[in-house]
């Protein structure tokens, strides 16, 4: 049995967000969730939080054990884009591009 968690519009670009996903990708939740505190990225406390809620849904829904659990598959994906402007010379403005990500994680037991 699986359970699933999502984290929306987490204020992080999917590219950067990736890279941490990519750590912990097939690992059991307790060592992914260990090797997480000493990774010093902005995207991990997000990532964290969201392995935890999957992994609570799996206890208390699914009535698993949290120490048989494994992450299937954990998923980041592009969100919306906020758009601003900061001016330049001559009048000018130029685009800033604010990115964020969606994160999807979905755990089960062995």
């Amino acid at each position: 049995m699986e359970a699933r968690a999502q984290a929306r519009n987490i204020r992080v670009a999917a590219q950067k967000a990736r890279l941490v996903a990519d750590l912990v990708r097939g690992k059991s939740v307790n060592e992914a969730l260990g090797m997480l505190d000493y990774v010093n990225k902005k995207a991990t406390p997000a990532i964290q939080k969201t392995i935890k809620s999957a992994a609570a849904n799996a206890v208390e829904n699914e009535g698993a054990e949290q120490d048989k659990l494994y992450i299937k598959e954990i998923r980041v994906d592009e969100g919306v884009t906020l758009k601003r402007f900061r001016a330049k010379a001559k009048g000018q403005g130029t685009q800033i591009l604010k990115r964020t990500c969606h994160i999807t994680v979905v755990v089960e037991d062995r």
